[in-house]
């Protein structure tokens, strides 16, 4: 088939290289954020799936949004068979869906209908489930509604973050895109639609959503920290500043601490929840770089009775 793919961040490049290196569909182009900036300058970057769609000869497209006539133009002059999607970061309207003969196939990095919207891997781990996956679907104009080809299945691993769970899903899924275009030109792949129970929602997960609440259990604390790295970090206080927290451990059995307390010994710092303590392992102060937990600790000279968050 030919192809237009959509895709934005470096978690949609596995899928694009998946697509050029199968042999069997042409990319004919991509459609990706225009570009934006970054860094300390603030100069104007090309997002991740642009740079690697430049390397291999493709033409990109950068509309400001997928409803601008000179991009719809510009799609129907392409004509593609069918348009796959992979973190594309923009709606796409029904002018646009109704372009390709197939339409507009978008992985998914959640087991639909488990997970709609922005951040399923993230609400995944924070919700503390042990299996997820990908899926491919067909876009309607609701939010991942549409119907469902295929899925792949991962384990959530106990020391997972939202990072580590989506490279494994980013290079699982991409398989999976290109057996579902495959199994579309072919005729061998019926898109079914989602079951109406089981539904949950994941909306984007915000500065605030990641403010650690220390009257919880420790586990809902671990995962917290776990579905928010690398983004947005999960974060405390300390001595009104902020502290973000990048790897914590719960430490079954130790129940002497009152919430938010800490505790510090000569290797370790431990912190008491609405349960048993976690012990801190990578903390990020304002203004600092990330460091070991302890030694931060022996930096600002921890006293007895002193506590994080509110």
């Amino acid at each position: 088939m030919k192809l237009v793919f959509a895709g934005t961040p470096e978690v949609a490049v596995p899928a694009l290289d998946a697509l050029i290196a199968s042999g069997r569909h042409d990319v004919a182009a991509v459609v990706t954020r225009p570009d934006a900036p970054a860094g300390r300058g603030r100069r104007l970057v090309a997002s991740p799936v642009a740079e690697r769609a430049e390397e291999a000869g493709i033409e990109v497209l950068k509309p400001a949004k997928p409803r601008d006539p000179e991009f719809l133009d510009r799609l129907r002059e392409i004509a593609p068979d069918c348009c796959p999607v992979v973190a594309y970061g923009a709606l796409l309207p029904r002018v646009a869906l109704d372009v390709p003969a197939h339409g507009w196939v978008n992985l998914h990095f959640s087991l639909l209908p488990a997970w709609r919207g922005a951040a399923p891997v993230q609400h995944s781990i924070m919700a503390g489930d042990e299996i997820t996956g990908a899926s491919t679907f067909l876009i309607e104009e609701g939010l991942d509604s549409g119907p469902v080809y295929g899925t792949v299945t991962e384990a959530i691993r106990s020391t997972d973050t939202s990072g580590d769970l989506l490279t494994r899903l980013a290079f699982a899924g991409a398989g999976l895109l290109a057996a579902t275009m495959d199994g579309i030109e072919d005729g061998t792949l019926k898109a079914v639609p989602q079951p109406a129970d089981g539904i949950t929602h994941a909306p984007k997960v915000n500065v605030e959503d990641a403010h650690i609440d220390w009257n919880a259990p420790s586990l809902r604390v671990d995962r917290l920290v776990r579905g928010c790295t690398p983004a947005p970090g999960a974060w405390t206080t300390f001595r009104g500043e902020r502290l973000k927290l990048i790897q914590v451990q719960p430490v079954p059995g130790r129940d002497d601490l009152a919430p938010g307390a800490l505790s510090v010994g000569k290797n370790n710092v431990y912190v008491g929840t609405g349960s048993y303590a976690v012990e801190l392992l990578w903390v990020q102060a304002q203004g600092k770089k990330p460091m070991r937990a302890a030694d931060w600790a022996r930096g600002v000279r921890i006293g007895d009775g002193e506590s994080v968050g509110a």
